[in-house]
């Protein structure tokens, strides 16, 4: 009940949400950026017409997919998923608290320290609805083709990941809506990483400067591998669909 009542408990289940959320995002956009890799081995687009995991000749990107198609990756699908959705819940309560513990949004026209804030810190509920937005489209194009059927038998199963990378990004408009949701990702992570340490009690002057540096060089490298995976699925879509 600590963890639900006090204001401590809830910021503390944030901060594990969130952490754990950004390790899966690095993974992510590494096992993403795999595909630019194989823009320049030459492997890009080879992918075994089979069900088999890890056959050989396949492209890295395409054996970065079939990691996350392992038993072990399908059990913490649930947890992944119960782990977004804490994240979204508990943000927005804290949101909704926050502003009733100032007196209302209004607070915020008289001087106090959310004016010395960043942008991104007061508001980071409208840059995690952006960011859930486009969570439910992107579960649409890539989850909904590969996963899914694997996992519930729902849907047509989409063995080749290039393919739906190159349909997906090679629409102009689709991309730019793409690049806009890294720049809103980046936002978001860039206060998240320094919250969630400070949230622990992590916050001295020293490491405290320290971690917004390491905070701004992760959320920028997990967003560029997104977006250059991206870029280079547009490029390369000509030449593959």
């Amino acid at each position: 009940m600590f963890m639900i009542k006090s204001s401590i408990g809830r910021k503390f289940i944030q901060a594990v949400s969130g952490a754990f959320l950004i390790i899966f995002l690095l993974l992510h956009a590494t096992i993403n950026f795999f595909s630019v890799i194989d823009s320049f081995t030459g492997k890009f687009g080879i992918a075994a017409a089979d069900d088999k995991l890890f056959t050989a000749g396949d492209g890295l990107f395409k054996l970065g997919c079939d990691f996350m198609s392992t038993p072990v990756i399908s059990i913490m699908v649930p947890v992944l998923a119960l782990g977004f959705l804490v994240h979204i819940g508990y943000g927005i309560w804290l949101s909704i608290l926050n502003v009733k513990a100032r007196g209302g949004v209004k607070r915020y026209e008289v001087a106090s320290k959310a004016k010395t804030d960043s942008w991104s810190s007061k508001n980071m509920l409208v840059l995690g609805l952006v960011i859930l937005g486009f969570i439910f489209f992107h579960l649409s194009h890539f989850w909904a083709k590969m996963q899914l059927p694997e996992m519930f038998g729902i849907g047509t199963f989409e063995n080749n990941p290039y393919l739906l990378l190159c349909t997906t990004f090679g629409n102009p408009w689709i991309l730019c809506g793409y690049l806009l949701w890294f720049v809103a990702l980046f936002l978001h992570l860039t206060h998240g990483f320094w919250s969630m340490f400070q949230t622990v009690g992590w916050d001295g002057k020293v490491w405290f400067k320290r971690l917004k540096v390491i905070g701004v060089i992760v959320a920028a490298l997990i967003c560029l591998m997104f977006a250059v995976t991206a870029i280079n699925a547009a490029i390369q879509a000509p030449n593959f669909i």
